[in-house]
C-alpha cells in the first residue's frame, strides 16, 4: 500500500479523531488535495522544502505523498551552498521555503496507483564526515518503518505525541507516520523550547516522546518541570545518541512512563533494535527489531541484513558511499558494538570514534556514563587526543561544575578500569552538536588537537 492509501484509509476510518491539533482526519484529506493540486508535479518528482516542524512542513509532505511525488525535507540549519548542493543533487522541481504562499489548487485525485516500491522520501544525512548523501526512502520501508514503530514503542489508539524532531531527521518522519496509522494526534513544535514543550504536554495532553537524549536533557533539568502536569505521559523512546544511565533515572523520575525504550536505527534502515526496558538495563540497545537481522562482524562493527523491510535500496547518485557501506547484502553501520551474556546488544560507539591508549581500546560511552553520574556534571563528551607516550590520551569535555581533581577521585571509585579514566579533562559552556542532537565528536577532536 501507497502512503496515499494509507492516508485514504486513515482519514476514512477515523475522521473525527485529531490529525493535528484542531485538524480531524475528516478536515486533513481536503486540505491535502488541495497543497497537492497546487504542486504541479508529476509522480516521481521532488518537492524539496526548507521549513521548521510547523504544521504547513507537515502538510506538505502528504500532498507530497498524495501526489505521488518525492518529498525532500531539507534541515533549515544547512548554509546556502549546502542547501543549493541537495537541491541540485535531487534534481527538485519544486522548492519552498519559509514565507512562501501554500501552493492551493484544484483537488488533486490522488496518486492512488503508486508502485509501493517507489521512493516517496529522499533524506539527507548529516554530512559530518563530507558532503550530504541522499537515501530515497520508498512507500513500503516508510510505511514499514511507522508500523514498527507504533508496535515497539507501544502507542495505542489515538496517542498523542510531541513532533518537535525534524521531518529532515528519520525520527520526525516516522512519528508522523505511526500517529496516522493508529489514529493518534501529531503536535507540532516548531523549534525545540523545553519550556514550551513542558507546556504543550500539559495543555496536549501528550502521551508519548519519541526525542534525542539531549532534549530529553533539556526537559529534566527545565525550571518550569515541577510546575507542569506530566502525568499524561506513558510512553518515553529516545535515539540518535545514547543515553546515560544517569538521565535514564531522571526521565523516569519525571514522567513514571510505562513504556521506555531505546530505539537504534539509521535513516538507511530505520530500526536495528530496540531496547525495552530502559529501567533495567540503561543504555541497552536490546534485540533486533521485528524487521531486522544483525550480526558484529570480526572487527565489532554492527551490521544489519538489507533484506528488512524498512530498509533503503542504496544511495542517491553514489556508487562510491554504497560500495563503502554495502557488502554482500549487508549494510555496514560505522557503529561498533557488543552482546551481552543476556543476548542483548551494546553500542560502543563510532568505528572512528575508538580511542587506543597504551595499546588499551578504550569505549567513550563507558567513560561518559561514569563521568554523568557525578552531581556536578551536566553533560560530558569523551574523544582521544594525540599523545606521544600513549598513542592516544582520554580527553574528557565537560559542561558543569566539578574540578578535574573531584571528576578522577570519581573515576577511581568506580568500576571503571584505571587506565580508562580521562587524562585530561577540559571545560565548555555546551557541546557542538548536529542538528539532530548528535554530539559533534569530529568538532572536538579537532579542538583537543589544537
Amino acid at each position: 500500500m501507497n502512503l496515499a492509501l494509507s492516508l485514504l484509509g486513515a482519514c476514512e476510518r477515523h475522521p473525527e479523531l485529531e490529525a493535528f491539533p484542531g485538524v480531524p482526519y475528516g478536515e486533513l484529506l481536503p486540505r491535502v488535495q488541495r497543497l497537492a493540486g497546487g504542486l504541479g508535479v508529476e509522480p516521481g518528482e521532488r518537492v524539496a522544502f526548507v521549513l521548521d516542524n510547523r504544521l504547513e512542513a507537515t502538510l506538505l509532505y502528504w500532498a507530497a505523498q498524495w501526489a505521488g511525488a518525492v518529498a525532500v525535507p531539507l534541515s533549515w540549519r544547512l548554509s546556502e551552498e549546502e542547501l543549493a548542493y541537495c537541491i541540485d543533487d535531487c534534481g527538485a522541481r519544486v522548492v519552498l521555503r519559509e514565507g512562501d504562499a501554500p501552493p492551493d489548487g484544484p483537488a488533486h485525485p490522488g496518486a492512488l496507483d503508486r508502485d509501493e516500491r517507489e521512493p516517496s522520501l529522499q533524506l539527507y544525512t548529516s554530512g559530518t564526515t563530507g558532503r550530504p548523501k541522499g537515501v530515497p526512502r520508498s512507500h513500503a520501508a516508510d510505511r514499514a518503518g511507522a508500523w514498527s514503530q507504533a508496535l515497539q514503542h507501544g502507542y495505542a489508539w489515538a496517542d498523542r505525541t510531541l513532533g518537535v524532531m525534524p521531518l529532515y531527521h528519520t525520527m520526525g518522519i516516522h512519528s508522523l507516520l505511526a500517529m496516522h496509522l493508529v489514529g493518534g494526534c501529531f503536535v507540532p513544535l516548531p523549534r525545540w523550547d523545553p519550556g514550551e514543550a513542558l507546556r504543550l504536554i500539559e495543555r496536549e495532553r501528550i502521551t508519548s516522546l519519541y526525542l534525542a537524549p539531549t532534549l530529553f536533557h533539556d526537559l529534566v533539568h527545565h525550571p518550569e518541570l515541577g510546575a507542569r502536569d506530566r502525568s499524561s505521559v506513558r510512553a518515553l523512546g529516545y535515539a540518535g545518541a545514547a543515553m546515560t544511565s544517569t538521565l535514564v533515572t531522571r526521565c523516569a523520575e519525571a514522567f513514571r512512563p510505562d513504556v521506555f525504550v531505546n530505539h537504534y536505527g539509521s535513516t538507511e534502515i530505520y530500526t536495528f533494535t530496540i531496547g525495552r526496558d530502559q529501567l533495567a538495563k540503561p543504555g541497552c540497545a536490546g534485540r533486533p527489531a521485528v524487521n531486522t537481522r544483525l550480526r558484529v562482524d570480526a572487527g565489532g562493527e554492527i551490521c544489519v541484513h538489507l533484506s528488512s523491510d524498512e530498509a533503503f535500496a542504496g544511495y542517491w547518485n553514489r556508487p562510491d558511499a554504497d560500495e563503502k557501506a554495502i557488502r554482500d547484502g549487508w549494510y555496514h553501520t560505522g557503529d561498533t558494538g557488543h552482546v551481552d551474556e543476556d543476548g542483548d546488544f551494546w553500542i560502543d560507539g563510532r568505528v572512528d570514534d575508538m580511542i587506543v591508549s597504551g595499546g588499551e581500546n578504550v569505549h567513550p560511552l563507558e567513560v561518559e556514563d561514569v563521568l554523568a553520574s557525578h552531581p556536578g556534571v551536566r553533560e560530558v563528551a569523551v574523544v582521544g587526543a594525540p599523545d606521544e607516550r600513549w598513542g592516544q590520551r582520554v580527553v574528557a569535555v565537560v559542561v558543569g561544575e566539578a574540578t578535574p581533581e573531584e571528576l578522577d577521585a570519581h573515576c577511581l571509585a568506580s568500576p571503571l578500569a584505571r587506565f580508562k579514566r580521562p587524562r585530561e579533562y577540559r571545560f565548555a559552556s555546551e557541546l557542538p552538536r548536529s542538528a539532530s542532537g548528535k554530539i559533534l565528536r569530529r568538532v572536538l577532536r579537532e579542538e583537543v588537537e589544537r
